[in-house]
């Protein structure tokens, strides 16, 4: 999300990419390095941009995460589904709408879209199909950018309008469908203002409490006001919130932390200001392609697909909605993880960060896709 919302998002910025193609099941790469060419032409140029990703001590290290998932028989999280309640996404040609050329291999299960009220979860925005992208974007295509789980079925569940807000009661409805329709982790991407208190909001708590129960994991984003509060829905009980960090491996200025706040993930964007942390630098500009970068489209022009960069907690959160998606792939788990043994595993194999332990600043620490998929990890709690 960027730094507006209510119950809103994070937008999106482009650049050009090549036309779509019909569906079809992804290929699993022949190696942890797709061959994905970002900006260029060059095999495997998507490392330029898509820092986040990486073994680094800002990435997530998903080439081993991969590897593992792939030795597992489960390349890229294939056999599970991710429901991604948002704007919706760019996954059909119908009427002014276009499939985003690097979601052309990508699978889709059938979605709704509780704004409009009709079978069809198009994307007005670009904001879902950015967070889509990160978490299954069609992987050593030749084309783009990759994604975490891109062997993972996406649900297209659109709760939020064009502008990027949404009324809890489509939230609700949408998060029941996704449970009922089959989604094993759900992202949502969106937060409530500061001033929401959940007693507003008893209909969507109550419904986030009965998914947990379900046996499906929600993750979402800590939220974008730089507060010492996590924002709702991600302070309710049994969701997994998010902070943002960005490409020095620091706290990003934006993102909320506080008591319930679980991990962080890439997100972009500055340093906090008061980030003490060696290394880190508060009052600098942040790095040059510093951005989380995916395939989407600008607001309102969903057939100008390209390469945008985008910094806030909804971009960290599909980070992490991903890695859940190999964890479960990968079986380090057993067949059927519960959200709880889910969470505890992100939590107990995250690289601790700031102070020493779990703390309100980076939760349980960095996601690390790499040690939570490996055989040989183990969680706690």
């Amino acid at each position: 999300m960027p730094r507006r919302l209510l119950t809103s998002l994070l937008a999106a910025a482009a650049v050009a990419a090549p036309a779509a193609s019909a569906a079809a099941q992804v290929a699993p790469p022949p190696a942890p390095i797709p061959n994905d060419p970002g900006r260029g032409t060059t095999p495997g140029g998507w490392q330029a941009l898509q820092w986040n990703l990486l073994a680094s001590a800002a990435g997530i290290g998903a080439p081993d995460a991969w590897a593992n998932v792939a030795a597992a028989g489960r390349p890229g999280g294939a056999g599970v589904t991710v429901a991604v309640l948002d704007t919706g996404v760019a996954y059909e040609d119908r009427g002014r709408f276009r499939r985003s050329p690097d979601l052309a291999q990508t699978t889709f299960v059938d979605g709704y879209d509780f704004v409009d009220r009709d079978p069809h979860p198009d994307d007005e925005n670009g904001h879902g199909t950015h967070v889509a992208s990160t978490i299954a974007e069609s992987t050593n295509n030749g084309i783009g950018l990759t994604g975490i789980a891109w062997g993972a079925s996406v649900m297209p569940v659109r709760v939020l309008d064009s502008a990027g807000y949404g009324r809890p009661r489509d939230i609700r409805a949408g998060l029941r469908f996704a449970v009922r329709h089959g989604a094993d982790v759900v992202n949502l991407s969106l937060e409530f203002g500061p001033t929401t208190r959940a007693r507003e909001i008893r209909g969507l708590m109550r419904t986030l409490a009965w998914a947990r129960r379900r046996g499906v994991l929600v993750v979402a984003p800590s939220g974008n006001e730089g507060r010492r509060r996590v924002a709702l829905p991600a302070r309710a009980a049994g969701v997994v919130a998010v902070g943002a960090t960005t490409k020095r491996g620091c706290l990003a200025d934006y993102s909320n932390r506080g008591r319930g706040l679980d991990l962080v993930a890439p997100g972009g964007g500055p340093d906090a200001v008061d980030e003490e942390t060696p290394g880190c630098a508060p009052f600098e500009p942040p790095p040059a392609g510093g951005a989380i970068y995916q395939v989407t489209f600008p607001d309102g022009h969903p057939r100008r697909f390209g390469i945008r960069g985008e910094e806030g907690t909804s971009m960290a959160a599909p980070h992490v909605t991903a890695t859940a998606a190999l964890v479960i792939a990968s079986g380090v788990l057993g067949p059927e993880p519960t959200p709880e043994a889910l969470e505890a595993q992100l939590e107990a194999t995250a690289r601790d960060l700031g102070a020493p332990g779990p703390d309100r600043r980076y939760g349980a620490g960095l996601l690390n896709a790499a040690t939570a998929t490996a055989a040989a990890a183990t969680s706690s709690g």
